[in-house]
């Protein structure tokens, strides 16, 4: 009777991990593919250069590289969570669900910091952008990125076209009362406050669940070890 009751046990406990293992293979793909995509587009914009430099002191801070090293990282988690599922392999269980633990709390910290500091954040933008204007026509980088706001916010220099001395650039609207890309920038990030607000709370909770889901099938893989024992 013991017998055919571990028997069944094990039944179950096998159906159960195969179905958490494929749900977490095919959650990890998903996620893998979408960094694949991240990194392609970031890749794309390093070689046609389309945003250039706006931090002279933070010349790694392009929405290229950023788009690079986030599509990385997606890539990376992803990887090891589609691998420790279909392989069943603990090891890569726990260090997919670590990193996305990390991940999660690098957020969460982020996000406070930015509430606490917002202030000073805008002081610095205000200066990095002071400072980069001036070098608009020395910098190809640091024209590239203004050019590229400029038309794309439909804005020009960083409170008005007075801030370009020598005259506005050609990507400025020739509107002689454009608003300045600063003011213009916080408008545009308020009206999609919502929107990025969604985009965070998804992203979370994909992250959430992807850990619940690799504790789980760690937890059915020990099971059913214990009732292949018996």
């Amino acid at each position: 009777m013991l017998r055919v009751r571990g028997q069944e046990y094990h039944s179950m406990g096998m159906s159960s991990l195969k179905l958490l293992k494929y749900v977490l293979f095919f959650f990890n793909l998903l996620f893998w593919i979408c960094g694949c995509c991240i990194l392609g587009f970031g890749i794309y914009l390093l070689i046609h250069n389309n945003f250039g430099v706006l931090f002279h002191n933070l010349p790694s801070l392009t929405l290229g590289n950023v788009f690079v090293i986030v599509g990385s990282i997606i890539m990376v988690v992803a990887f090891l969570g589609c691998m420790g599922s279909i392989k069943e392999n603990k090891c890569l269980l726990m260090s997919f669900f670590i990193l996305l633990l990390i991940i999660l709390l690098a957020e969460v910290t982020l996000a406070i910091l930015l509430f606490v500091y917002e202030q000073k954040l805008n002081e610095y933008v205000a200066k990095g952008l002071t400072d980069s204007i001036h070098r608009y026509h020395s910098d190809n980088s640091t024209k590239a990125a203004w050019d590229s706001i400029q038309s794309f916010l439909r804005c020009c220099g960083i409170n008005g076209t007075s801030d370009w001395t020598s005259g506005p650039p050609a990507s400025c609207p020739s509107d002689p009362n454009v608003e300045g890309c600063y003011a213009k920038a916080r408008l545009w990030f308020h009206s999609n406050f919502l929107y990025i607000g969604i985009i965070t709370i998804c992203v979370c909770v994909i992250e959430v669940l992807g850990m619940s889901f690799a504790l789980t099938l760690n937890c059915q893989i020990d099971k059913t070890s214990q009732s292949i024992g018996l």
